[in-house]
């Protein structure tokens, strides 16, 4: 299994809009992909605009599917409009136990 982590920083007033984006948007898409065995939204206690999504994946093929699948570029869609003002990081670690 491996676990996908996306980093991403927006600007506070920005953070409700990110949050909805995801909730209605990008998880029901990537939730449904073959090989996506769960996803959650993570918002920072201490920085409401701070977010990650974690997911977990069978394998390394089943995110590649995923990244080349059009659910990809739907929610590559739905983000552009805060990708202007978001730092993002994809970091993905495989699970040891």
């Amino acid at each position: 299994m491996i676990t996908r982590m996306i980093l991403v920083s927006v600007p506070k007033e920005r953070a409700a809009e990110a949050e909805r984006m995801w909730k209605q948007e990008c998880a029901p898409l990537m939730i449904k992909q073959p090989g996506c065995l769960s996803e959650q939204f993570l918002r920072g206690r201490e920085n409401p605009g701070e977010f990650i999504s974690v997911s977990t994946w069978e394998d390394e093929a089943a995110i590649d599917r995923y990244r080349a699948s059009e659910a990809h570029k739907a929610i590559q869609q739905h983000t552009r409009a805060l990708m202007n003002v978001a730092k993002v990081e994809v970091k993905t670690y495989e699970v040891m136990g």
